[in-house]
């Protein structure tokens, strides 16, 4: 009887901590941008690459397999991420955040390796997120592991608009 009543304080203890960290469909608010004006943060957003999106956009690799040829037409950063990785949801506000602070100077986009799992193996991605810095010329750059923003925002600086902390 002891046994079974250890048993069942277990079970409702461990019911309620995990009842209590769930989310649900709850909305995520989005976080303020510092020194930003006024943009709209719905109309500026990372964009979703498919395989055959970053063919288009970023380097065909079929056509050109032994070297990075970029197709855009300004820098990009490209977040390698997964749904249920939580570092990967660290970094998700922080690459909206980047995409609207640097509209119009480079682009930057989300490739889900569970969807790209083809696209993942191009890149030999194994640990996420990783994250792609792709100049105008040059070879790219990858940032394996969640990083504060202030480091992506110097390494954008310094790899993708050429400017010196």
């Amino acid at each position: 009887m002891k046994r079974l009543n250890i048993i069942t304080y277990l079970a409702i203890s461990l019911s309620i901590v995990s009842c209590s960290n769930i989310q649900g469909n709850q909305a995520i608010e989005k976080p303020a941008i510092e020194n930003e004006g006024v943009i709209d943060a719905n109309t500026v957003s990372p964009e979703y690459l498919t395989y055959e999106t970053f063919k288009e956009k970023v380097w065909d690799f079929e056509k050109n397999p032994q070297e990075w040829v970029y197709e855009g037409d300004v820098p990009c950063v490209i977040d390698f991420y997964a749904d249920w990785c939580k570092p990967c949801k660290m970094v998700a506000p922080i690459m909206d955040e980047l995409a609207i602070k640097y509209d119009g100077k480079l682009k930057v986009y989300k490739i889900n390796t569970d969807k790209e799992k083809k696209l993942a193996g191009v890149f030999g991605i194994r640990s996420i997120p990783s994250v792609l810095f792709s100049p105008m010329e040059g070879r790219p750059e990858m940032q394996t592991g969640a990083l504060p923003k202030a480091e992506y925002i110097k390494k954008i600086e310094e790899v993708l608009l050429n400017k010196k902390q």
